[in-house]
C-alpha cells in the first residue's frame, strides 16, 4: 500500500518580514492539497529588536549564536509574534493551524550544542530522536496543520534555539517512516543560483558532487549552506524530495531539486 503522502514547507527570509509577501505565501500554501506541515524561521524583527537594546546579532555560515539575553529575545518573537501572526492568518483562510514549539507536547527535544570551536549559547541540536513523530502523526489525523517556529527544548525546562532549515529536515525524516514526505525550502529566490545577481540563473538539479564544487568555490552564499545541508542530509534519510524555490511562485518552473546522485 502507498504510504499517504504530506508536505514539509518551510518559509524564512525577507518573506517573513514583509507582511504583503508572507501573505501571499500563505494563501499559496493554503492551495497545497493534502497533509501539510509549516516551519518558519524568524525574519529580521529579533535582530532588529536586539539593535535597539545595543547587542549585536552574530551569525556564523548562517546560524545564530544565542546568547542568554538574544534567547529571551528569539523566543519572543519566534514563538510568540511571528508564530501566532502566521496561525491567526492561516485561520483567516480557512486553514486550522496550531502553533508550535518544540516544547509543547514535547514535540522536539534537542541537546544543547557543546563548545568547539565556537559556543553558539543556547543552540540546539537534534537526533532522530529529537522529533515526536506520534504526536505529530496524530494532529494531522485530527485535520490540523502544524505551524513549527526554531524555538525548542532541552527537557529540562531549558529553551533552545534552532535552526528552522534543520527543523524542517528533521521533521520530514521522522515523518518518512509513514509518509512520503516532500520538503520544500521557501524564501525570496528562485532557487539555487549561479549568479547571486540574476535570478534567472537557477541551477535546476543539485547532486551531492555539484553541492561540494559549488561550496569549494565559494558560489553558494552562508544563508544556503545549512539549507543544502540538511536538504540533502534529509534524501539521505529517506525523505522523496526536496525542492528550493521561491516563495511566491510555489507553482512556478523555476526552482532547485535536490538529487541523491
Amino acid at each position: 500500500m502507498r504510504k499517504p503522502k504530506v508536505s514539509v514547507f518551510k518559509i524564512g527570509g525577507g518573506i517573513i518580514d514583509h507582511a504583503p509577501d508572507l501573505q501571499e505565501f500563505l494563501r499559496q500554501f493554503s492551495q497545497i492539497s493534502g497533509l501539510k506541515i509549516l516551519v518558519h524561521g524568524g525574519g529580521k524583527g529579533a535582530s532588529q529588536m536586539l539593535e535597539k537594546l545595543g547587542l549585536t546579532p552574530q551569525l556564523v555560515n548562517g546560524r545564530r549564536i544565542t546568547d542568554a539575553a538574544t534567547l529571551d529575545i528569539v523566543s519572543m518573537f519566534y514563538a510568540g509574534k511571528t508564530n501566532k501572526q502566521i496561525v491567526a492568518a492561516l485561520q483567516h483562510i480557512g486553514i486550522n493551524a496550531l502553533g508550535l514549539s518544540g516544547a509543547d507536547g514535547n514535540v522536539i527535544q534537542a541537546v544543547k550544542r557543546p563548545v568547539r570551536d565556537i559556543d553558539y549559547g543556547f543552540v540546539g541540536d537534534l537526533s532522530e530522536a529529537s522529533i515526536n513523530a506520534p504526536l505529530i502523526q496524530g494532529l494531522l489525523e485530527l485535520g490540523l496543520t502544524p505551524v513549527f517556529c526554531p524555538i525548542n527544548h532541552d527537557g529540562q525546562g531549558q529553551l533552545l534555539n534552532t535552526n528552522a532549515d534543520t527543523i524542517a529536515a528533521s521533521v520530514a525524516k521522522a515523518l518518512s517512516t509513514n509518509y512520503e514526505v516532500e520538503l520544500h525550502f521557501c524564501f525570496e529566490k528562485n532557487g539555487v543560483l549561479r549568479d547571486v545577481n540574476d535570478e534567472q540563473s537557477v541551477i535546476s538539479k543539485i547532486t551531492p558532487a555539484d553541492y561540494a564544487e559549488l561550496k569549494r568555490r565559494g558560489s553558494i552564499a552562508a544563508g544556503m549552506l545549512p539549507k543544502l545541508e540538511n536538504a540533502f542530509d534529509a534524501l539521505n534519510y529517506g525523505v522523496e524530495k526536496v525542492i528550493i524555490e521561491h516563495a511566491l511562485h510555489l507553482s512556478g518552473p523555476l526552482k532547485t531539486e535536490l538529487c541523491r546522485s
